[in-house]
């Protein structure tokens, strides 16, 4: 038998080099301290990400710091669905966007909003 072990504080998610660059150019420009990530329930398979500049998180959310400067809130009612994300800037063509890799993820919408997991 074994046991997996999870720990929150590094398995939860994970914000890439140049993810945390991007996120922190952002909050320089819009002024706030932190970001916020947490899924609610939309489009037409079941979730998507929400991604808020924030002065603070909220209650009870899980503090990350994947790089110096850079202050990362999760959602904890949203840490079943964000477990093992990480969190990508990448460059596709003309196109820069921040992608989430999320293991979890089953399905997702043509459009790429929206996603569901099992």
């Amino acid at each position: 038998m074994s046991v997996e072990t999870f720990d929150v504080s590094t398995d939860a998610l994970q914000v890439t080099p140049a993810a945390a660059a991007h996120l922190k150019k952002q909050l320089a420009l819009s002024g706030k301290h932190a970001v916020r990530i947490s899924v609610k329930e939309s489009g037409c398979t079941g979730f998507m990400y929400v991604l808020d500049e924030v002065e603070q998180g909220e209650p009870g959310d899980l503090e990350l710091h994947p790089e110096e400067g850079l202050e990362v809130f999760v959602d904890t009612d949203s840490l079943k669905v964000l477990q093992g994300t990480r969190v990508d800037f990448e460059k596709e063509g003309l196109n820069r966007t921040l992608k989430f890799h999320n293991p979890n993820v089953t399905a997702a919408c043509g459009c790429g909003e929206s996603f569901s997991i099992s």
